[in-house]
Formats: C-alpha cells, structure tokens, sequence
C-alpha cells in the first residue's frame, strides 16, 4: 500500500474516534462549560416617578428603577453601554461585589478608577463575573445612588453544576430607604455652615415600592405631588405557589437606614451572604445594612387562603420612617388581596444584642470553608468618629476625614502624576491608650486628606473597625462598611475597645465567612483579614451615603505596577486631559 493510502486510512480512523468520542459524551451527558457574553444597553434619564405615591425626579435606567436585572452565569463576560442622558448631571456605575480582576478600570467608582461619564456621552463596562452569587450595582457619584440608580447582579453557577441547597424557585428582592428631598439638596446641606442633617427617610422600598401616607403631610400636598391611589405605588406583590422553597435574594441598598426584613408566619434559612455559603442558620427576622447581599430559603408551608405580609422596619436608630410594606401572595389568591392581619412589628430598634448575634452567627458552609492566612503582615486599627473640620460637620477615620480627588488615583499612580494628591501616609491607628470611645471627644486635631494607604501586593492585611460616640452625647452609630475589589474574612465581632493583645486570639480562623460589605456595631468593633492580590486602586467606606459624602473612607493601593495599559475612556478630568491624544 502506498505512503498515500495508509496517510489517508489514518486520517480516517482519527477522524472515527473523534466522533466516537463526541457521541460517547453525549450519551453520558458531560456538560461542556462555555463562558458567554451577556450584553446590555442602559440609558440613564431624570423622570418623575411615585415610588412611594410621592412625586419627584428619579434617576431611571431605561425608565425603571430599580433597574434591570444583569442575569449572567460564573466566568461570563458582561459588557453595559451606559448612555448618560441626565442632561446636567455625571454619573458613574459601580458593580458592587464584583472584584474586578484584571479590569480595576471598570470598577466604577468616580474618583478612585475613572473620571465621570459626562451628560451626553456613552461609557462601556466590559468586566467578567468570577463568582457565582448575588451582587448589586448601583451609581458611585456623588449621593445618585438614592435617586434611584441601582439594581441587581445574579450569577448562576455554570450548566450542571448544583449549589449545596435546593429551592425551587429565585426572585431578587431590593430594600432600599427613599427620601423626597433630591441628593443634591441633601449633599448642599451637608456641605454648609451650619449643618444641616439629612433626618430620617419618608419611606422604605421593597423592590422599589413603598406608601408614604399623603394624607398625613405637613404641611397639606396636592393629589397632583401625593396620591395613594396612583397604581405606581401599589405594595410589591410576589406571588408563591404553597408547598415550593423560594430562594429569595434580599439585598439592601438604603442611604442611611439599618432595616430588619421579616415574612409573616414564615422562617427564614440563612444560606448564602455576599456570595459566599452560609452554615444554614434559620431567622425569624433577618438584619441587613446597607451594601449587604443575603439569600434566604422560605417554604411555603402557611394557610393558602390568603396572603401574607412582607416588611422592613428600620433599627440601630430611633427613627420616624413608618414600616415598608409588601405582600406574599399565595397563589390563586388576587395579588392586590390584602392579608388579613395586622403588618407584624420588627425588633425593637435599640436591640443591639439581636443584631451583633446575628453577625456573629454568620459562619462558613462545611464543606466550602476558604481558610485565611494564619497570620497577617500588617494591621491597620480604622477609628471612627465624628468631628468638625474647619466649621463643617465631618465624618473621619483616625481623626483624618476623607476628601475625593479631581484626578483619580488609578490614572495618577499609573502616570507619575503624584503631585496631584497628598503623599503624606494616613495613620494606621489612633491614641489606643488614652482615647475614650464613650464620651464626646473634642478631636481638634481632624484634618482632611485624599492620602491613600499603600499595601505591598499579596500581603495579608488586618483591618480592625473601632466605633466610638459621635458628637451628640451617648450616642454611637452602626456603620456598614464595604470594601471594593475584594472579598474578606470575618475574623470577629467585640462590643466596647479592641484589645490588640488580647482580642486577636479569639479571632475566628477556623470557618469564618468571607464577606465585601460588614457592619461595625455601636461602641464595638469588627475585625477582618484580606488578601492584597488585586493590582489597583480601591475605596474603603461607610456605606451610608451622608458619611461617604462626609468623609468616612479611605483608598488603598496594590500592586500599581501591574496593572494594565489604562483605556482611554476612563479620562478626561483633572490632570487626565493631557494623556487623551488629540
């Protein structure tokens, strides 16, 4: 036989096992993961809208708000046009939960990794999801995001692969606190001499809907500006079918409140917290702060007769917000049929003990334990405080409160354009010895400064929140605080001072959960390990809105020398107008 003929029959046998092997993997069924890409086209518009009967502008996202839900699976690509049509107003989008390896460009944070998306103009997101879970995203400017521009990141697990529980089905569930007065009102306020406080929300959301009682106000609206009967307002309804496990989704993105969820006559199983797997622990009333992302199993197991409430309720401060009110509709029950009981009362407000419980019960799932480095290379002790700083109300962080810089810090580092922020490092720590965390301190030593704590890339960082009074007497305040570009350890939660010799060695390092958002409790502490792995620039700050805007967060860099050449479009503001090329 020719050289041709046996080059040929061994063509011709290969060619047989390669489909022998395709149809052997079809009959046994082996998933072959694919990674995809999930592309969305957002615009950004003011309009009016009566989320809580009250009418005034909101920020929508191709007229909705919350807006559209990003669906994607584990190791997808998702790509977001964002058109900004605010007309007056910049914007930026943050993707909260996101770690955005590889791409810290498009983490979204105005200030820290882009320059703002100016009226007008289209911006392109381009990031993969890494991880399966629930996340959010939500306006990263100024105080946008409580107008109204957020919403929900769901990643599934890749095609045949199970999570270590069952449900049947998943629905996303937005808590959100709404004021009437815009952020821009709010952030005047805030910036002026004297100060002027935000006071307490009108309303709290449930996906979005809430009712303010119009025919309460004082001083009298109009039916034109406040009607409880516009449809826009009618209580968020999800209807179950009896005898199913719902997963339910509960994400909390409230300006300033601490809120308690609770589901009339139903349990709550607690399985999964910022995208990580939760030893299962069951509540009858869940707290959340606000960056925070929980899934929680309910079964349907009541009375099908009727329908059931959902509500939220503030707590960790002594507030006028009425309840938020929503309703578990038992199919075939009508939606809009109201339960026949009375709305249940959440927890007492000044429950201190329940809420810490809680934050201490939140432990790994067996079986997907990712253990923390053993020790750390450094530790930095983040005091909290209060402070006035040149005649203004300020929120700090050992004494030094915030300011965002005009050119951000991804572009500054990466272009040796230092000059253009403070290279005088802030304080890793505070007067551990003689400071008082339970009385009003003068602290007259606060400054300002847009310096950033530079870390070593892969080393292990502590950090230890200290909570303290605020300048009213006997008062201290729950600060959810969220960390971009990473996930952490929980190491540990403590009431009163952190002991640096002591409370160390009680710090859990045997299954504690990994979390991107954790609260600090009233004159407490909480203490947290992370990896530095992830070259770039990353905000560190309280999650309420008025404290962010007031100073309370810090920056910290990693491993600039590693990142990327930086996309143009991320520049054009302070001293980033140079480098985009004519």
């Amino acid at each position: 036989m020719s050289a041709y003929h046996l080059s040929e029959s061994k063509s011709i046998a290969m060619m047989k096992l390669l489909a022998l092997c395709f149809f052997v993997i079809s009959l046994i069924n082996i998933p072959i993961a694919e990674a995809r890409i999930r592309h969305y086209k957002w615009e950004l518009k003011y309009e009016y809208k009566s989320p809580d009967c009250y009418k005034k502008l909101v920020i929508t996202i191709n007229g909705r708000t919350p807006g559209p839900t990003i669906l994607a699976q584990q190791n997808d690509t998702v790509i977001v046009e964002v058109k900004n049509s605010l007309l007056t107003a910049n914007t930026a989008i943050h993707w909260h939960g996101i770690r955005q390896i590889g791409t810290p460009w498009f983490d979204g944070t105005e200030g820290f990794t882009q320059c703002p998306i100016l009226p007008g103009d289209t911006f392109v997101y381009k990031f993969v999801v890494d991880r399966p879970g629930t996340y959010l995203y939500h306006a990263h400017y100024g105080m946008q995001r409580e107008d109204g521009l957020f919403g929900s990141i769901r990643v599934a697990l890749p095609d045949g692969e199970s999570e270590p529980f069952a449900y049947n089905y998943d629905r996303s569930i937005i808590l959100t606190d709404w004021y009437h007065k815009s952020s821009f009102e709010q952030a005047v306020g805030l910036s002026s001499i004297p100060f002027q406080w935000v006071g307490e929300p009108q309303s709290l959301l449930i996906q979005g809907k809430g009712r303010f009682n119009c025919s309460a106000a004082n001083p009298p609206m109009k039916a034109d500006v406040c009607n409880n009967t516009n449809p826009e307002c009618s209580l968020y309804s999800t209807t179950v079918v009896p005898g199913k496990t719902y997963r339910l989704r509960i994400s909390s993105l409230t300006a300033l409140s601490a809120l308690s969820f609770q589901i009339e006559g139903h349990n709550m199983t607690v399985v999964e917290a910022d995208g990580h797997y939760v030893e299962p622990f069951v509540v009858k009333n869940l707290f959340i702060y606000s960056g925070e992302t929980y899934s929680v199993l309910v079964y349907t197991d009541q009375d099908p007769a009727r329908n059931y409430w959902v509500t939220t309720n503030v707590v960790s401060r002594n507030a006028t917000t009425p309840p938020g009110l929503a309703v578990l509709n038992y199919y075939p029950n009508h939606p809009r049929r109201s339960p026949p009981t009375i709305p249940p009362s959440g927890p007492m407000w000044n429950d201190v003990d329940s809420r810490f419980n809680q934050s201490v019960a939140i432990r790994a799932r067996k079986g997907h334990v990712y253990s923390p480095p053993a020790t750390s290379d450094r530790v930095i002790v983040l005091l909290n405080t209060q402070n006035r700083v040149n005649g203004k109300t300020r929120w700090s962080v050992n004494n030094v409160s915030y300011d965002i810089p005009h050119t951000p810090y991804l572009m500054a580092l990466k272009e040796n354009l230092l000059h253009t922020f403070s290279q005088t490092p802030p304080p890793e720590g505070y007067d551990f010895a003689n400071y008082d965390i339970k009385v009003v301190q003068n602290n007259t030593n606060a400054t300002t400064s847009d310096a950033i704590y530079r870390l070593q890339l892969n080393s292990t960082v502590d950090i230890v929140l200290q909570n303290a009074n605020t300048m009213n007497p006997n008062n201290s305040e729950t600060h959810p605080w969220h960390l971009h570009g990473h996930d952490f350890w929980v190491l540990g939660y403590g009431k009163g001072k952190f002991d640096p010799i002591n409370d160390p060695k009680k710090y859990n390092l045997v299954d504690p959960i990994m979390k991107n958002t954790v609260p600090v409790h009233p004159f407490g502490w909480t203490a947290f390990r992370f990896k530095a792995d992830n070259p770039g620039v990353w905000a560190f700050h309280c999650h309420i809105e008025s404290h962010f805007f007031m100073g309370m967060g810090v920056a910290f860099e990693e491993g600039i020398e590693r990142v990327g050449k930086l996309p143009s479009s991320i520049m054009g503001c302070g001293e980033t107008k140079h480098l985009l090329k004519p």
